[in-house]
């Protein structure tokens, strides 16, 4: 049976680290990519990434629709890792507009995961325990990863939140701990 696995946590917690090393148990690994390296500063941590990654993972960049990179797993891979949705939800504001509420693509996705084509492991941010943000875009950016990360940790049948680099098992086997 294929398992859906959450790693969330907040910013540099360690949550790619663990995901990398979980997606590691099995030999046939995709990685796929939401990042878009638009300036110097995201270009290094894109390269960083790639370089901890090595050849480890055969990669895949998708910004946009996340449930057409599922659709098209090869039939050999045996995890996808997709780190991670919080930028794949910035890329979807960006195309589709900023004030919107809600986009297309992650219905589709969400849909997706409802039949994965093998484990999926996925990385996120979790974006609702700091202050509330100043500007309406960013309130918009909270609730709208505040409500993907609610519906994939249902779906899911694992959920880890990372704690400075400690993981902390907040779901498992589809009953929360």
């Amino acid at each position: 049976m294929n398992r859906i696995t959450l790693v969330t946590g907040g910013s540099r917690s360690g949550k790619s680290r663990y995901a990398l090393e979980a997606a590691k148990a099995f030999p046939r690994r995709l990685f796929v990519a939401t990042a878009v390296p638009f300036d110097e500063e995201m270009k290094q941590r894109v390269a960083k990434h790639r370089a901890e990654r090595g050849d480890a993972f055969r990669t895949v960049e998708e910004t946009e629709n996340l449930a057409s990179a599922l659709r098209a797993v090869p039939p050999d891979i045996q995890v996808v890792l997709i780190d991670c949705l919080t930028v794949w939800i910035g890329n979807l504001m960006h195309r589709y507009g900023a004030e919107q509420a809600w986009f297309p693509p992650i219905d589709e996705f969400l849909g997706a995961l409802t039949r994965p084509p093998c484990h999926i492991i996925l990385v996120t941010n979790e974006v609702g325990m700091g202050i509330v943000p100043e500007h309406p875009m960013g309130r918009r950016f909270r609730d709208i990863a505040g409500a993907v990360n609610g519906r994939v940790a249902a779906a899911a049948d694992r959920v880890v939140f990372m704690v400075s680099g400690i993981p902390v098992v907040i779901k498992d086997g589809g009953r929360a701990a």
